[in-house]
């Protein structure tokens, strides 16, 4: 250390002329504290200035970042708010499906899937689009030729949220599917294969919600409220199945600030 430097930053560890024996070895064990103290300063002083950290960028884990908005729902158009009894019913019901859920998981678990079912892995974003929504949603294909068989192919029109499939997804798998559909609902339009499936991860999402899955239901939510708020053919079927899923993320999972007022 340069002598202007070192008037600047005292040692830590001032070691004057102490009576150290002829045989001081620094690589061996101290002995007295004087000793001690030579070592460490002599140790100090083998350090470099500058240490760069030798990372391997692969070993690196991205960690999700959870961004939970404040910001509530739109408001349903002019009759079609739903009632506080019609909502109250659908959360009951919606109770009693996870309870029974819950209840035959380890039996439905068991059951064998049909040869022509394979569930993708958790990472693979775009299996699982293609396997819940069906190459006919995913790709946006409007109409199929008529001697395609729809109730057959399910890689056409995506595999159903079955008790036999859903049993087997743990809570992560859970999250990262409905991670998957609420970015793909964040540019498309809602379809009834769609709600099928998000019912179907709502129902097996476990209480009390963890900080990511709390932030995806709420985005969900105010999605739900921006489609149904431009809905122009006011197609009843389809602002109900929207009002369902906001009832259930406000009212079951304590979202309070983003429910429906009653009509």
């Amino acid at each position: 250390m340069e002598p202007g430097l070192e008037e600047l930053m005292p040692r830590l560890l001032p070691v004057g002329d102490c009576d150290l024996a002829e045989d001081f070895d620094p690589t061996v064990p101290p002995r007295t504290p004087q000793e001690y103290l030579k070592r460490v300063q002599i140790e100090a002083a083998r350090c470099p200035d500058v240490v760069v950290a030798q990372i391997d960028p692969r070993k690196l884990k991205k960690k999700p970042t959870v961004n939970i908005s404040i910001s509530g729902c739109q408001p349903a158009p002019e009759g079609y708010s739903p009632t506080l009894k019609w909502q109250q019913q659908q959360v009951a019901n919606f109770s009693a499906v996870r309870q029974s859920l819950n209840k035959h998981r380890n039996h439905w678990r068991s059951q064998h899937l049909d040869s022509n079912v394979t569930m993708p892995k958790s990472e693979d974003e775009e299996g699982w689009k293609k396997f819940c929504l069906g190459e006919r949603v995913y790709s946006e294909i409007d109409a199929l030729s008529d001697n395609e068989n729809l109730g057959i192919d399910y890689m056409k029109v995506g595999f159903p949220p079955l008790l036999s499939i859903v049993s087997r997804m743990n809570q992560a798998t859970v999250t990262s599917v409905l991670e998957y559909l609420i970015s793909w609902f964040g540019e498309k339009k809602f379809t009834p294969e769609l709600g099928r499936w998000l019912y179907a991860l709502l129902a097996c999402l476990e209480k009390p919600l963890l900080p990511e899955a709390h932030s995806l239901i709420r985005q969900l939510a105010r999605r739900c409220s921006q489609v149904r708020a431009l809905e122009e053919s006011k197609n009843e079927e389809q602002i109900s199945a929207l009002n369902l899923i906001i009832c259930l993320v406000s009212r079951y999972f304590d979202q309070r600030d983003l429910a429906d007022e009653p009509s």
